[in-house]
């Protein structure tokens, strides 16, 4: 009796352990950069949903001002000569940033339309692919 109760109670042997967090590790090999692509992905829309609101806000200085920004900071603070008609601030400093933390590439005029608006990506330099690919408007 006392021999089948200590069967019983005596657990996991070190091999079942050893087996389990085996399994584990295959398991989040597997997962967790599928976890991080998603995010990836996420922040890209993210940065592009930045980019159309910003681009609003840069039309709307133009329907206001007569013209369209020299730069972005004009969006932030009126640039001499504008102050009668600048009826801003149409951003704040912070969404002068992309999700990166990186500034924004405004051109302007742009390469095909009046302004280019750009996030260059999780690495801040131009091309790239997933994370790191340009987001334009």
């Amino acid at each position: 009796m006392t021999n089948s109760r200590s069967r019983r109670q005596r657990g996991f042997t070190m091999l079942e352990i050893v087996i389990v967090f085996i399994l584990l590790a295959g398991i989040m090999a597997f997962v967790i950069p599928k976890i991080f692509q998603q995010v990836g992905r996420a922040t890209s829309q993210q940065a592009k949903i930045e980019i159309q609101h910003l681009a609003g806000q840069i039309e709307m200085y133009k329907l206001e001002v007569g013209h369209y920004p020299e730069n972005l900071d004009a969006l932030v603070r009126a640039p001499a000569g504008t102050e009668a008609r600048w009826n801003g601030p149409y951003a704040k400093e912070e969404d002068l940033k992309d999700p990166w933390g990186n500034q924004f590439r405004y051109t302007v005029p742009g390469a095909n339309k009046p302004f280019d608006l750009v996030s260059l990506g999780a690495d801040g330099r131009e091309g790239g692919d997933g994370e790191n690919r340009d987001v334009s408007n």
